[in-house]
């Protein structure tokens, strides 16, 4: 690598081989983003089904939580917000804990998590969740390997009572490729309205790649159920992915007014199980 291309994040121009990589990177299966037109059509359909799935459960007093995970800068909360848009947040509430304090460091770990759980008719969306433990604290060392291991045993337990509750549980796992999430860190760092949006484990981040992606494949194997299954989706491209999300949420409740026309077709090639996610990317 040239000194050219060498990435210096306080370097305001991106390096070329970022830029032109960034798409593909991570395998993404697919050379172009999707178009504008293209995605404004779409996501305004599948807006308009959520609010009607809004209205089903408030009525029906359903209860959902959706889980969203994946890589610093993957675009948890962009999908998040593009999903709230036209919502009640009487409803509909968005969830991101910050680290736990003193107290919340000696309670059973999912203690602080139970108190967001939706009563009848709301919808719960977490920015990040008890995956944090199978995650970002074992690589950063914030938690021991014990406290690890003990986590991924107790999890598929945690959700199975949650399903047998009643609780419609969704977790997502918003997959990027290297390049691309140094570009968007990029991107952060030059945008004054933005730069906030990095902190210090974000960039460590970078130099942890591999580490990250051996605690996410363990963190899959381990913890994708029947009962509370992954959904991987790669997410290079924000539009394909919001999209991907929305629509497996729509066609999996059943809903008044519910229209599989307006819904379409997931992308297989944008949406994976944990196991196809796995398999593709098993050693060759």
């Amino acid at each position: 690598m040239s000194d050219d291309d060498a990435f210096d994040l306080d370097d305001p121009q991106l390096p070329k081989r970022i830029k032109r990589a960034a798409l593909g990177s991570g395998d993404y299966p697919y050379a172009e983003k999707l178009e504008d037109e293209v995605y404004e059509e779409h996501i305004n359909r599948l807006q308009k089904q959520l609010v009607k799935l809004q209205a089903h459960l408030v009525e029906s007093g359903q209860r959902v939580m959706m889980l969203f995970e994946g890589r610093d800068a993957a675009g948890k909360g962009g999908t998040i917000r593009t999903y709230t848009r036209y919502l009640n947040g009487r409803y509909n509430a968005v969830v991101a804990l910050p680290k736990p304090n003193d107290r919340e460091a000696t309670q059973w770990y999912f203690q602080r998590y139970v108190d967001w759980l939706p009563a009848a008719g709301e919808t719960v969306l977490f920015d990040r969740s008890w995956y944090n433990r199978a995650g970002v604290e074992p690589v950063m060392g914030f938690c021991t390997p014990e406290q690890t291991e003990q986590f991924l045993l107790e999890v598929p337990r945690f959700e199975s009572m949650l399903v047998k509750d009643g609780i419609v549980l969704f977790k997502f796992w918003l997959d990027i490729g290297k390049e691309m999430q140094m570009k968007r860190f990029h991107d952060r760092r030059h945008d004054p309205l933005a730069g906030w949006k990095l902190s210090p484990v974000d960039l460590a981040a970078l130099e942890k790649w591999d580490e990250y992606s051996e605690a996410r494949d363990t963190m899959l194997k381990r913890t994708d159920s029947e009962q509370a299954p992954w959904t991987v989706v790669f997410a290079n491209d924000k539009a394909r992915a919001r999209l991907a999300i929305m629509q497996t949420v729509l066609n999996t409740l059943q809903f008044a007014g519910k229209s599989a026309s307006e819904i379409g077709e997931i992308d297989a090639k944008i949406a994976l199980s944990a196991s196809a996610f796995l398999a593709r990317h098993a050693p060759h």
